[in-house]
């Protein structure tokens, strides 16, 4: 749900609101919006579906859904939405997650026989968001253009959290679901981005969470942050990290081996590192 910001604060900030329709606000060179729009329809389905080459998609795919940063002056684009990420998801084609017999007669697409998982049903995505640069004269240009695109390199700062603990005013907030799957009532599979901006950054959560009960738990982070200082060269950090423990590795610590896990927030510390690195957004030259 998007805060109620005071108009003080936005003027005092140096932003202003996005015009009528529209979920956003434009501050220090940036134009950040939020779009949520209801799942896809059936016909709609089918052509993500060949758009895919899949013929699986979560139950529910926000697929016009989409949070976008955008610094005027460069054109550069950051931007979040379902079709990049399950893109992310075929690429990668992790293999199945092992489910105990009688979870995975539930898993079923055909209530006329079984289905034998050869595809990863969790829709677990190594997607950190896409950027595109779009230019006056041109329009939008992929970053797979290499004369105009942006890149991330490996660094070695990090987030500065204890600044995102502070009491500056949030001047926009907004939560957008990407997809959702329940896994046919045998835990969660959910893809959402956050974003809140302050007067002196902005800063976003992309997050991955799997919970397939008593088996698994999966959650892949990742976070970034923008603060507001060149505005021709700005700085963003993104740090990626993703973590997974089995519900048996769980409870050889002495957590419950139980499906109370809900929230990934509880459960986050809990679980052990697979991979973590922190990049900087490298913005193109001329374009």
């Amino acid at each position: 749900m998007e805060t109620q910001v005071d108009e003080k604060d936005l003027k005092s900030a140096g932003a202003e609101p996005l015009p009528e329709g529209r979920s956003g606000l434009r501050i220090r060179g940036w134009e950040i919006e939020s779009r949520k729009r209801s799942i896809l329809k059936s016909i709609e389905a089918k052509e993500w579906e060949q758009k895919l080459k899949t013929s699986h998609l979560p139950e529910m795919v926000f697929g016009e859904s989409v949070l976008t940063l955008k610094h005027l002056e460069s054109g550069v684009k950051i931007h979040f939405n379902a079709m990049d990420a399950l893109d992310g998801w075929k690429l990668e084609a992790l293999p199945p997650v092992e489910v105990p017999a009688a979870a995975k007669w539930k898993f079923r697409s055909k209530p006329v026989k079984e289905i034998i998982l050869d595809y990863d049903y969790t829709f677990s995505t190594p997607y950190c968001g896409s950027e595109t640069v779009e230019t006056a004269a041109e329009g939008m240009r992929e970053t797979s253009d290499g004369s105009c695109s942006v890149q991330w390199e490996d660094c070695k700062e990090k987030i500065d959290v204890i600044s995102l603990a502070s009491n500056e005013p949030i001047l926009f907030y907004d939560e957008i679901i990407l997809y959702e799957d329940e896994l046919a009532d045998n835990g969660v599979s959910l893809l959402t981005v956050k974003v809140r901006v302050m007067p002196s950054s902005w800063f976003l959560l992309l997050r991955f969470w799997l919970r397939v009960d008593g088996v698994l738990m999966r959650l892949r982070d990742t976070r970034m942050h923008c603060v507001f200082g060149d505005s021709l060269n700005p700085i963003i950090l993104r740090e990626c990290c993703w973590r997974e423990a089995t519900f048996q590795a769980l409870s050889a610590k002495g957590l419950p081996d139980t499906a109370v896990y809900s929230d990934p927030g509880i459960i986050c510390q809990k679980l052990p590192v697979v991979l973590h690195r922190t990049q900087k957004l490298v913005f193109p030259g001329n374009c």
